[in-house]
């Protein structure tokens, strides 16, 4: 598919924010985490990149596109090559380049401070992942993951807009703190 022909299927999709990107990725690595965190050693990262699979690749794959995090924040993928949900290839690809990329990292946290110049190290390749995204000059900021999948993150109409939620609840303590105040 030629670009040219690329960017015209793409443009009536709204560009996923990056915050909202960073929060569904959060959403689900902390709830495949704390999954996983019931076992312990080799059996844990086992558990950790099975649940991964499942929740990151054939919930995805069933559920046009989103995963927990990407539903509770009105967020989907898309591939690049028809501008409709990825193959089953594309997600998997995806998942495991970002599934690796997140064992790393929880190995990294793990470490914790006793060895700060390990876990730094571990953590790092999660952060260059994401880091893509802000140095993109695509209309759709591709992380490094995306890339490799031909993937993009975009903005979905189905979801639970949880950030939204989160403000509004916000707002209204705020308001009712103030209230008290006077």
């Amino acid at each position: 598919m030629s670009s040219k022909h690329s960017s015209l299927v793409h443009n009536h999709f709204s560009k996923a924010p990056f915050n909202r990107r960073i929060y569904a990725f959060l959403l689900d690595f902390i709830t495949i985490w704390f999954l996983s965190s019931f076992f312990k050693g080799i059996l844990q990262n086992t558990i950790f990149i099975f649940i991964w699979l499942i929740l990151k690749v054939v919930v995805v794959f069933k559920n046009k596109g989103q995963s927990l995090g990407n539903w509770a924040f009105d967020l989907k993928i898309t591939s690049v090559r028809c501008g409709r949900i990825p193959r089953l290839d594309e997600i998997l690809k995806r998942e495991i380049t970002l599934g690796l990329l997140a064992l790393l990292a929880i190995l990294g946290f793990s470490i914790n401070l006793n060895n700060g110049l390990s876990m730094l190290l571990l953590i790092t390749p999660l952060i260059v992942d994401f880091s893509a995204a802000l140095g993109s000059q695509k209309r759709y900021s591709q992380t490094l993951h995306d890339m490799i999948s031909n993937t993009i993150l975009i903005q979905a109409q189905r979801g639970f807009s949880l950030d939204l939620r989160i403000k509004k609840i916000f707002k209204i303590i705020h308001k009712k703190y103030l209230k008290s105040l006077r």
